[in-house]
């Protein structure tokens, strides 16, 4: 009996080392991402169910062909493919910055760090002027709502679309998608630019010497995590929304 009662008061983890090598910190970063990835995967599940029982659906070849400083040339889908480029990179950088926080490099994870920030702030430029592109056409929240703007409509859809579904279908698709797509996209930049935030106070703390005098670079590393996440992410917003 006495033996049942020492082994029913052993502690077998007393809040030191964790068994999964892992740290608090670490361990609720991953449950924050985890939730976080249920809330966008909601978000596109809503959005490919919704298209999915749509007769007709703007083409993404016809509403992302604009390119910054070119006029009316006919580009599809090029300037989103430099901003999924600018986010992956800034991905690079932001793995190079956590390897040097590894090697206890404190100039490493500064250069790196700054690379990283600049690819966020250039990733979010441009979504803040294909926004104001597809503002100037007509496109936003609520926009073609009971056939309001619907004179815009054709330049969103394919040219050999039935017009019968287009004069029927065409206004409600239309606000739909750009719902869908302003929303998602908009709380995928917010992501981008909490993230950019964040970077910017770990690149002062690592400049202060503020992880030199703990001994690691953790912060980086859970950082890190945040980053990549917001990188994955963008990868299925830019599947359903560009590429499908």
């Amino acid at each position: 009996m006495s033996t049942v009662a020492v082994e029913s008061n052993k502690k077998v983890w007393g809040g030191g080392q964790s068994p999964f090598n892992l740290s608090y910190g670490k361990i609720m970063m991953w449950y924050f991402l985890m939730s976080d990835a249920f809330t966008f995967g909601a978000f596109l599940i809503s959005y490919g169910t919704t298209r999915f029982f749509s007769a007709i659906w703007p083409d993404a070849n016809s509403v992302f062909k604009s390119f910054p400083f070119c006029g009316e040339m006919n580009l599809p889908l090029m300037f989103v493919s430099l901003m999924t480029f600018i986010l992956i990179l800034s991905s690079v950088t932001m793995v190079l910055a956590v390897h040097a926080g590894h090697c206890r490099d404190k100039n490493g994870v500064i250069k790196w760090m700054v690379w990283t920030i600049i690819g966020g702030i250039a990733f979010l430029s441009c979504q803040a002027w294909e926004w104001t592109h597809l503002y100037a056409e007509g496109a936003w929240w609520g926009a073609f709502r009971n056939g309001a703007g619907a004179e815009s409509l054709p330049h969103f859809f394919k040219h050999d679309v039935d017009p019968t579904l287009f004069a029927s279908g065409g206004a409600d698709a239309a606000h739909k998608f750009f719902n869908f797509f302003f929303t998602i996209t908009g709380f995928h930049g917010a992501h981008v630019a909490s993230g950019v935030v964040i970077n910017i106070i770990i690149l002062l703390n690592t400049i202060n010497g503020t992880y030199e005098k703990r001994g690691h670079y953790e912060m980086v590393e859970k950082v890190g995590l945040y980053w990549h996440f917001v990188d994955l992410v963008w990868v299925f917003v830019f599947t359903c929304f560009y590429l499908l």
